[in-house]
């Protein structure tokens, strides 16, 4: 894992951004690619909301390149591009929680402070066989409470990083390798693939998006989300409104999860009488073969693959 090798603590924020709900082996590629274009805090402070959602599109969530740009501006604007050492101060950056703040701490300025991520909170709870669900603040604060006393060492980069190695390579959430476990001795658990105990997820809720479909045969009419709504500055197909005529019929259809959404994700193809003449401040009519350079969330660019290999078949943007 590249960010291992550095100690920059931009390019360790920039990686904890990343992998927040996304897998390593997805994380990688955007990140080099990501500090090959912005290889400061200084040039990601300075980038265009074009630009980074260019760059960004296909991890999802993208709330998180906005804060990730929030934290430049404030490091900038603050402390002259240098990061603050203190967990306190890096918990004051947008979107820094402790777990972030203490990655940063420690992975880059090699200070005392506590990191529990997934990987961690498992090999710590088997070793306490913890028996409180650890997504409650009772057990949020015994796994805080002992990652803290582990980092308090001459190295907490290492044993924090040893820490979730082991969690990822040996305890393991399914079949842990307890046999060639370092730590072996000193684990309480009794049945390690019960730990850690969560508690009951609620159930999945299945939710209805619709948009309207508008297409001349070489442009689609999308819009580019305002900063205050859901995926801010990406480009997506117009929102059918409440008050839009009733009886209107599907399309393309495509079913995505977020969350514990199950979102149904419906495409009405709009006529003229429909059609907002002029395009309101946000919509354009985009040329189709310029989509691909567009920042667009990945159901967006799905959908209006399906309704274009429609619509002309051989064309799929997927």
């Amino acid at each position: 894992m590249p960010w291992r090798e550095t100690d920059d603590p931009y390019a360790i924020l920039v990686s904890e951004f990343m992998l927040q709900q996304t897998q390593v082996v997805t994380a990688i590629p955007y990140y080099h690619r990501w500090l090959e274009r912005f290889p400061t805090v200084d040039a990601l402070a300075a980038a265009s909301m074009q630009d980074l959602l260019a760059l960004w599109q296909g991890l999802g969530l993208y709330r998180r390149a906005h804060n990730l740009q929030r934290c430049a501006r404030m490091v900038v604007e603050k402390w002259g591009g240098v990061f603050p050492r203190s967990v306190e101060e890096l918990r004051a950056l947008p979107g820094v929680g402790r777990y972030t703040a203490g990655a940063v701490a420690s992975f880059a300025y090699n200070l005392p402070a506590p990191v529990v991520d997934g990987n961690v909170a498992r090999v710590l709870s088997r070793l306490l066989n913890l028996q409180e669900p650890v997504d409650t603040p009772v057990g949020q604060a015994i796994l805080w409470d002992a990652a803290e006393r582990i980092a308090q060492c001459d190295q907490p980069r290492l044993i924090n990083n040893a820490l979730m190695e082991l969690g990822a390579i040996v305890c393991k959430a399914r079949n842990p390798a307890c046999g060639r476990c370092p730590v072996r001795r000193a684990c309480r658990a009794v049945d390690p693939e019960t730990l850690p105990r969560k508690r009951p997820q609620p159930p999945t809720q299945t939710r209805v998006e619709r948009y309207w479909w508008f297409y001349d045969g070489a442009r689609v009419l999308l819009e580019q989300r305002q900063a205050s709504a859901r995926w801010a500055g990406l480009w997506t197909l117009p929102i059918l409104d409440a008050d839009s005529p009733a009886g209107l019929t599907t399309f393309v259809s495509l079913r995505h999860h977020i969350m514990r959404f199950l979102v149904d994700l419906q495409l009405v193809r709009g006529d003229h009488a429909s059609l907002p003449e002029p395009p309101g401040s946000s919509q354009r009519w985009q040329p189709v073969a310029a989509l691909g350079e567009l920042p667009m969330p990945t159901p967006h660019r799905r959908v209006i693959g399906l309704a274009l290999a429609a619509e002309t078949p051989g064309c799929d943007l997927r």
